[in-house]
C-alpha cells in the first residue's frame, strides 16, 4: 500500500473492526467523516481501519498514476478486468484482516466495507475469505470477477449478511452493475440487504443511517 492505514477507535480496547476501502483516486481519509457519523456504542468499542490503495497508472485516466486498488481498462467495468491487480489487492486486504486477528479481533467481529472500487474489493475479499466475517458492505460499486464467484467463494461466508447500496442516478458505476451483483448473489443464496437512493455516485444521510442499523445488527 502507498501509506499505512488510518485507524480510528471509538473507545479503548476495541472488540470489533470495520475495514473500509476507498474509491478510485481517493485515499484512506475519504470515509473518516462518514464513519464519525456512525453511532455503534451499543456494540462496544470499534476500530475503523481505512487503508490507502497503491498508487498505480490507471488506463482510463490516460495512464496517470493515482490511488487505485486495480487498473480500470474500459468504461464498461465488466468487459475487461484487471484480474492480476484485483488479486494483488485482495491479498493486501487479507493481510489487514490477519492483522486485526493478530490484535485479538476474531473474524466474526470484522466487517469489510468499501465504496466504488472499494466496494468491488470488499465483495471480492469477503466472499472468498476462509473464515466467517460479521458482514460485507458494498456502496456504489459492483461485483468484480463475477464469473469466478460461484467457484471461488468460500462456504464460511455463505451466511454472512451483505449490505449493498447504490444511487439511482449513478453515472460512474451504473445501477445495472450493482443490480447484477445483487441478482448473482441472491441467486447463490446470499442474504443481500439492498438499498437504492435518489443520488449519483455519492453517499447520503439516509444511507449512513441504514448502514448504521446494519452494523449494529451484525456486530451485536
Amino acid at each position: 500500500m502507498s501509506r499505512p492505514p488510518i485507524e480510528i477507535e471509538t473507545a479503548p480496547n476495541p472488540t470489533a473492526t470495520v475495514i473500509v476501502m476507498h474509491g478510485l483516486g481517493a485515499d484512506g481519509n475519504d470515509f473518516v467523516p462518514i464513519a464519525q457519523e456512525l453511532d455503534l456504542s451499543a456494540v462496544g468499542p470499534v476500530r475503523f481501519v481505512f487503508p490507502n490503495a497503491p498508487v498505480i497508472p490507471v488506463t482510463i485516466n490516460r495512464g496517470v498514476p493515482m490511488p487505485a486498488w486495480y487498473d480500470i481498462l474500459l468504461p464498461d467495468l465488466a468487459r475487461q478486468e484487471d484480474e492480476a491487480g484485483l488479486r494483488r489487492s485482495l491479498a493486501l486486504i487479507e493481510g489487514l484482516i490477519a492483522n486485526e486477528k493478530a490484535r485479538g479481533i476474531p473474524a466474526h467481529r470484522i466487517v469489510v466495507a468499501g465504496f466504488s472500487q472499494g466496494c468491488a474489493m470488499s465483495l471480492l475479499t469477503g466472499l472468498r475469505h476462509p473464515e466467517t466475517l460479521a458482514g460485507i458492505v458494498g456502496l456504489s460499486g459492483y461485483l468484480p470477477l463475477a464469473a469466478t464467484t460461484a467457484a471461488e467463494r468460500h462456504a464460511a461466508n455463505h451466511e454472512t449478511p451483505v449490505f449493498l447500496a447504490h444511487g439511482a442516478y449513478d453515472n460512474v458505476v451504473v445501477p445495472a452493475r450493482a443490480l447484477a451483483a445483487r441478482e448473482l448473489l441472491t441467486g447463490l443464496g446470499y442474504a443481500v440487504e439492498w438499498h437504492e437512493y435518489p443520488i449519483a455516485h455519492s453517499v447520503c444521510l439516509e444511507e449512513i443511517a441504514d448502514l448504521n442499523a446494519f452494523l449494529l445488527r451484525v456486530l451485536k
